[in-house]
């Protein structure tokens, strides 16, 4: 099954770049990840029929510690994350998926994953937190399992 890793963040602004170092550690290793910055929209243009997508980002919740890994699959990204857990983004990530989703019938038909990190500080810097940076193995291994 062809995989598109989604990579989201920003990386001037702490925890918030995890899915931007995330997705260069995996296209080191050969992984078909595009840089997607804070720009869902930007998917449109490299989408190629993939049939998983996996988004990384960072996210905002009460819910669980920082640096924990959230993973959702199929219809629960886009409940829980509308729900429970917020985008650092002024427009989700989610939103705008759903939006590409309903002009594109073949990302529709894609199988889609949320892998989430909890962000402890978004503010001006490019430093992750400690609690971030020491699960980066963790969040490759989640990732690498969904791909298999």
């Amino acid at each position: 099954m062809s995989t598109l890793i989604l990579a989201l963040g920003n990386e001037l602004m702490k925890d918030d770049g995890v899915g931007l170092k995330v997705g260069r550690i995996l296209a080191d290793k050969g992984y078909n990840v595009v840089e997607i910055g804070t720009d869902i929209f930007r998917l449109q243009r490299y989408y190629n029929g993939e049939e998983k997508i996996i988004i990384v980002d960072a996210i905002l919740t009460d819910k669980y510690k920082p640096g924990e890994i959230v993973h959702l699959k199929g219809e629960k990204v886009f409940e829980k994350l509308q729900a429970e857990i917020r985008s650092a983004h002024f427009m989700g990530a989610i939103d705008g998926l759903k939006l590409l989703m309903s002009l594109d019938e073949r990302l529709a038909k894609a199988e889609i994953h949320f892998v989430g990190i909890v962000a402890k500080e978004i503010g001006l810097g490019t430093e992750l937190s400690e609690e971030i940076k020491s699960n980066i193995p963790n969040i490759i291994n989640v990732i690498e399992n969904i791909v298999e």
